[in-house]
Protein backbone atom coordinates (compact mmCIF):
# COMPACT_ATOMS: atom_id res chain seq x y z
CA UNK A 1 0.00 0.00 0.00
CA UNK A 2 1.06 3.64 -0.72
CA UNK A 3 0.66 6.87 0.42
CA UNK A 4 0.03 10.38 -1.61
CA UNK A 5 -0.59 13.63 -0.69
CA UNK A 6 -3.74 12.88 0.22
CA UNK A 7 -2.37 10.83 3.08
CA UNK A 8 -3.12 7.49 5.11
CA UNK A 9 -0.79 5.37 6.60
CA UNK A 10 -0.20 3.19 9.62
CA UNK A 11 -1.01 1.14 12.98
CA UNK A 12 1.88 2.97 15.07
CA UNK A 13 0.84 4.25 18.35
CA UNK A 14 0.33 7.74 19.92
CA UNK A 15 0.31 8.36 23.25
CA UNK A 16 -3.10 8.30 24.43
CA UNK A 17 -5.23 10.77 26.05
CA UNK A 18 -8.28 9.05 27.79
CA UNK A 19 -10.55 11.26 25.30
CA UNK A 20 -14.01 9.75 24.78
CA UNK A 21 -16.11 9.91 21.91
CA UNK A 22 -18.13 13.02 22.22
CA UNK A 23 -21.66 14.08 20.84
CA UNK A 24 -21.00 17.57 18.34
CA UNK A 25 -24.14 19.58 18.47
CA UNK A 26 -26.13 19.88 15.03
CA UNK A 27 -23.95 21.77 12.19
CA UNK A 28 -21.06 19.98 13.38
CA UNK A 29 -19.45 16.22 12.35
CA UNK A 30 -17.64 13.82 13.66
CA UNK A 31 -15.18 12.30 11.11
CA UNK A 32 -15.58 9.02 12.32
CA UNK A 33 -19.64 9.19 12.90
CA UNK A 34 -21.96 7.30 10.83
CA UNK A 35 -24.33 9.66 9.05
CA UNK A 36 -27.68 10.10 11.78
CA UNK A 37 -31.18 9.34 9.39
CA UNK A 38 -34.83 8.77 10.45
CA UNK A 39 -35.53 4.94 10.54
CA UNK A 40 -38.95 4.01 10.90
CA UNK A 41 -38.73 -0.16 11.27
CA UNK A 42 -36.15 -2.08 8.38
CA UNK A 43 -35.55 -0.29 5.38
CA UNK A 44 -35.57 -2.23 2.07
CA UNK A 45 -31.52 -2.90 2.38
CA UNK A 46 -31.09 -3.89 5.63
CA UNK A 47 -34.09 -6.42 5.11
CA UNK A 48 -32.14 -7.56 2.54
CA UNK A 49 -28.89 -7.61 4.23
CA UNK A 50 -30.44 -9.58 7.13
CA UNK A 51 -32.14 -12.10 4.79
CA UNK A 52 -28.64 -12.23 3.32
CA UNK A 53 -26.79 -13.46 6.67
CA UNK A 54 -29.63 -15.57 7.63
CA UNK A 55 -28.94 -17.32 4.01
CA UNK A 56 -25.36 -17.52 4.86
CA UNK A 57 -25.72 -19.11 7.95
CA UNK A 58 -28.13 -22.14 6.81
CA UNK A 59 -25.28 -22.47 3.85
CA UNK A 60 -22.41 -22.53 6.78
CA UNK A 61 -25.13 -25.11 8.99
CA UNK A 62 -25.25 -27.60 6.10
CA UNK A 63 -21.62 -27.40 5.17
CA UNK A 64 -20.52 -28.25 8.70
CA UNK A 65 -23.30 -31.04 9.30
CA UNK A 66 -22.02 -32.21 5.59
CA UNK A 67 -19.12 -34.77 7.32
CA UNK A 68 -15.35 -34.65 6.58
CA UNK A 69 -12.46 -32.45 7.90
CA UNK A 70 -11.66 -31.26 4.79
CA UNK A 71 -8.05 -31.75 5.30
CA UNK A 72 -7.92 -35.37 5.52
CA UNK A 73 -10.86 -36.72 3.92
CA UNK A 74 -12.53 -36.67 0.36
CA UNK A 75 -16.32 -36.14 0.32
CA UNK A 76 -17.71 -39.62 -1.40
CA UNK A 77 -19.41 -37.63 -3.77
CA UNK A 78 -16.43 -35.73 -5.42
CA UNK A 79 -14.16 -36.53 -8.00
CA UNK A 80 -10.11 -36.00 -8.43
CA UNK A 81 -7.72 -36.21 -4.97
CA UNK A 82 -7.95 -33.37 -2.17
CA UNK A 83 -4.62 -32.13 -4.30
CA UNK A 84 -6.84 -31.37 -7.29
CA UNK A 85 -9.79 -29.61 -5.78
CA UNK A 86 -7.05 -27.15 -3.80
CA UNK A 87 -5.55 -26.01 -7.23
CA UNK A 88 -9.27 -25.80 -8.47
CA UNK A 89 -9.88 -23.36 -5.90
CA UNK A 90 -6.94 -21.02 -5.05
CA UNK A 91 -8.75 -19.55 -1.84
CA UNK A 92 -9.32 -22.79 -0.03
CA UNK A 93 -6.96 -23.46 2.42
CA UNK A 94 -4.72 -26.60 1.94
CA UNK A 95 -4.01 -27.49 5.65
CA UNK A 96 -0.50 -27.12 5.55
CA UNK A 97 0.94 -25.52 8.90
CA UNK A 98 2.02 -22.06 8.84
CA UNK A 99 6.32 -21.82 9.36
CA UNK A 100 7.39 -22.07 13.12
CA UNK A 101 10.45 -19.76 12.49
CA UNK A 102 10.99 -16.18 12.59
CA UNK A 103 13.78 -13.71 11.36
CA UNK A 104 13.26 -9.63 13.33
CA UNK A 105 9.61 -11.00 13.84
CA UNK A 106 8.60 -12.11 10.42
CA UNK A 107 7.61 -15.48 9.13
CA UNK A 108 10.62 -17.28 7.91
CA UNK A 109 12.06 -20.84 6.85
CA UNK A 110 9.29 -21.32 4.18
CA UNK A 111 9.40 -24.67 2.08
CA UNK A 112 10.57 -24.78 -1.42
CA UNK A 113 7.01 -25.73 -3.26
CA UNK A 114 4.28 -23.49 -4.52
CA UNK A 115 2.36 -23.41 -1.36
CA UNK A 116 5.49 -21.97 0.00
CA UNK A 117 6.11 -19.16 -1.97
CA UNK A 118 2.34 -18.44 -1.65
CA UNK A 119 2.46 -18.35 2.05
CA UNK A 120 5.90 -16.35 2.17
CA UNK A 121 4.54 -13.77 -0.27
CA UNK A 122 1.34 -13.40 1.73
CA UNK A 123 3.86 -12.52 5.07
CA UNK A 124 6.03 -10.41 3.49
CA UNK A 125 3.46 -7.92 1.66
CA UNK A 126 2.14 -7.36 5.40
CA UNK A 127 5.43 -6.52 6.74
CA UNK A 128 5.96 -4.69 4.13
CA UNK A 129 2.55 -2.96 4.43
CA UNK A 130 3.26 -2.16 8.19
CA UNK A 131 3.36 1.14 10.12
CA UNK A 132 6.97 0.24 11.32
CA UNK A 133 7.93 0.97 7.61
CA UNK A 134 7.91 4.50 8.64
CA UNK A 135 11.11 4.07 11.19
CA UNK A 136 14.24 3.82 9.32
CA UNK A 137 15.96 1.22 11.68
CA UNK A 138 12.54 -0.90 11.47
CA UNK A 139 11.91 -0.44 7.81
CA UNK A 140 16.03 -1.41 6.71
CA UNK A 141 14.95 -4.80 9.41
CA UNK A 142 12.04 -5.41 7.58
CA UNK A 143 14.04 -5.01 4.13
CA UNK A 144 16.76 -6.98 4.54
CA UNK A 145 14.56 -10.10 6.00
CA UNK A 146 12.07 -10.11 3.43
CA UNK A 147 14.18 -9.07 0.08
CA UNK A 148 16.27 -11.02 -1.45
CA UNK A 149 20.53 -10.00 -1.11
CA UNK A 150 20.68 -8.89 -4.42
CA UNK A 151 18.03 -6.32 -4.58
CA UNK A 152 17.76 -5.21 -0.55
CA UNK A 153 20.54 -2.49 -1.54
CA UNK A 154 18.41 -1.26 -4.31
CA UNK A 155 14.93 -1.09 -2.31
CA UNK A 156 16.28 0.50 0.72
CA UNK A 157 17.67 3.16 -1.43
CA UNK A 158 14.47 4.01 -2.74
CA UNK A 159 12.31 3.92 0.44
CA UNK A 160 14.57 5.90 2.43
CA UNK A 161 14.18 8.82 -0.48
CA UNK A 162 10.62 7.97 -0.28
CA UNK A 163 10.25 7.98 4.05
CA UNK A 164 11.14 11.92 4.07
CA UNK A 165 9.91 14.57 6.64
CA UNK A 166 7.88 16.10 3.96
CA UNK A 167 5.97 12.51 3.26
CA UNK A 168 5.42 12.11 6.86
CA UNK A 169 3.88 15.68 7.00
CA UNK A 170 1.18 14.51 3.99
CA UNK A 171 0.73 11.49 5.97
CA UNK A 172 -0.11 13.48 9.12
CA UNK A 173 3.17 12.57 11.22
CA UNK A 174 5.53 14.77 12.98
CA UNK A 175 8.71 15.22 10.83
CA UNK A 176 10.73 11.75 12.44
CA UNK A 177 7.59 9.78 11.69
CA UNK A 178 5.90 9.39 14.35
CA UNK A 179 2.16 10.03 15.58
CA UNK A 180 1.20 13.37 16.87
CA UNK A 181 0.49 13.30 20.50
CA UNK A 182 -3.22 11.48 21.35
CA UNK A 183 -3.30 10.09 18.01
CA UNK A 184 -2.93 5.80 16.56
CA UNK A 185 -1.45 5.94 13.80
CA UNK A 186 -3.10 2.85 11.71
CA UNK A 187 -1.43 0.68 8.58
CA UNK A 188 -2.16 -2.67 8.32
CA UNK A 189 -1.92 -4.80 5.74
CA UNK A 190 -4.30 -8.40 5.82
CA UNK A 191 -4.35 -10.63 3.12
CA UNK A 192 -7.50 -11.81 1.76
CA UNK A 193 -5.56 -14.55 -1.11
CA UNK A 194 -2.93 -15.64 -2.97
CA UNK A 195 -2.73 -17.22 -6.25
CA UNK A 196 0.45 -18.70 -8.14
CA UNK A 197 1.23 -17.03 -11.91
CA UNK A 198 4.73 -18.66 -12.64
CA UNK A 199 6.30 -21.06 -10.50
CA UNK A 200 9.95 -23.13 -10.68
CA UNK A 201 12.13 -24.38 -8.04
CA UNK A 202 13.95 -21.51 -8.09
CA UNK A 203 11.31 -18.48 -8.67
CA UNK A 204 8.14 -17.70 -8.61
CA UNK A 205 5.53 -15.07 -9.42
CA UNK A 206 2.93 -14.46 -6.72
CA UNK A 207 -0.57 -12.60 -6.45
CA UNK A 208 -1.55 -11.70 -3.08
CA UNK A 209 -4.96 -9.76 -2.86
CA UNK A 210 -5.48 -7.96 0.35
CA UNK A 211 -7.76 -5.47 2.36
CA UNK A 212 -5.91 -2.66 4.46
CA UNK A 213 -6.31 0.19 7.60
CA UNK A 214 -4.90 3.46 6.78
CA UNK A 215 -5.35 6.46 8.34
CA UNK A 216 -5.27 8.33 11.77
CA UNK A 217 -7.24 7.41 14.64
CA UNK A 218 -7.75 10.26 17.84
CA UNK A 219 -10.11 13.32 18.02
CA UNK A 220 -10.15 15.85 16.05
CA UNK A 221 -8.14 13.83 13.08
CA UNK A 222 -8.60 14.87 9.82
CA UNK A 223 -7.49 11.51 8.59
CA UNK A 224 -9.86 8.92 9.52
CA UNK A 225 -9.13 5.21 9.14
CA UNK A 226 -10.58 3.90 6.08
CA UNK A 227 -10.03 0.74 4.10
CA UNK A 228 -8.69 0.01 0.87
CA UNK A 229 -8.68 -3.10 -1.64
CA UNK A 230 -5.20 -3.52 -3.73
CA UNK A 231 -3.82 -6.98 -5.40
CA UNK A 232 0.53 -7.26 -4.81
CA UNK A 233 2.30 -8.83 -7.58
CA UNK A 234 5.44 -10.45 -5.76
CA UNK A 235 8.05 -12.07 -7.69
CA UNK A 236 9.97 -14.42 -5.33
CA UNK A 237 13.96 -16.14 -5.46
CA UNK A 238 14.84 -19.03 -3.72
CA UNK A 239 17.64 -17.88 -1.51
CA UNK A 240 19.36 -19.17 1.55
CA UNK A 241 16.84 -22.00 2.22
CA UNK A 242 14.28 -19.76 1.66
CA UNK A 243 11.94 -17.66 -0.30
CA UNK A 244 12.87 -13.88 -0.82
CA UNK A 245 11.26 -11.07 -2.27
CA UNK A 246 13.07 -9.93 -5.75
CA UNK A 247 10.54 -7.07 -6.17
CA UNK A 248 7.12 -6.60 -5.86
CA UNK A 249 4.14 -4.05 -7.18
CA UNK A 250 0.53 -3.11 -6.56
CA UNK A 251 -2.60 -2.19 -8.03
CA UNK A 252 -5.97 -1.31 -6.81
CA UNK A 253 -8.76 -3.46 -6.64
CA UNK A 254 -10.63 -5.89 -6.62
CA UNK A 255 -12.87 -3.42 -4.26
CA UNK A 256 -16.23 -4.98 -2.97
CA UNK A 257 -19.46 -2.70 -2.10
CA UNK A 258 -18.96 -1.55 1.20
CA UNK A 259 -21.45 -2.65 3.57
CA UNK A 260 -23.58 -1.25 6.15
CA UNK A 261 -21.96 -0.56 9.10
CA UNK A 262 -21.91 2.42 10.83
CA UNK A 263 -18.44 3.44 11.44
CA UNK A 264 -16.76 3.16 14.80
CA UNK A 265 -15.84 5.98 16.74
CA UNK A 266 -12.07 7.03 17.03
CA UNK A 267 -10.89 5.62 20.47
CA UNK A 268 -12.99 1.85 19.52
CA UNK A 269 -10.72 2.28 16.21
CA UNK A 270 -7.40 2.25 18.19
CA UNK A 271 -8.36 0.45 21.02
CA UNK A 272 -9.09 -2.24 18.23
CA UNK A 273 -5.45 -1.74 16.39
CA UNK A 274 -3.69 -1.68 20.35
CA UNK A 275 -5.58 -4.81 21.20
CA UNK A 276 -5.76 -7.46 18.00
CA UNK A 277 -2.57 -8.71 16.75
CA UNK A 278 -1.90 -10.20 13.36
CA UNK A 279 -1.24 -13.68 11.85
CA UNK A 280 1.19 -15.99 10.47
CA UNK A 281 -0.01 -16.57 7.18
CA UNK A 282 -0.40 -20.01 5.34
CA UNK A 283 -1.48 -21.17 2.22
Amino acid sequence: MSIGDDGGYGDGRGSGTGQTRTRLPDGETDPYAAPRRARAGLSSRNLITVVGVVVLLLAAIAFANRGGSGNSETDTGSTGSTQDQAAAQPTAPTGTKPVGGKTGGIPSGFPQTEQGAQSAAANFVVALGSSPMFNRDQRHQILSTVMAPSAAGTFQTKLDALYSPQFFKNAGLKPDGTPPAGMTFVFRTIPVGTKTTAFSASKATVEVWCTGLLGMAGEGSTKPVTTNWVTFTVNLAWAGNDWKTLSYAQKNGPAPVSGDVPASGAKEIAGAVAGYGGFTYAR
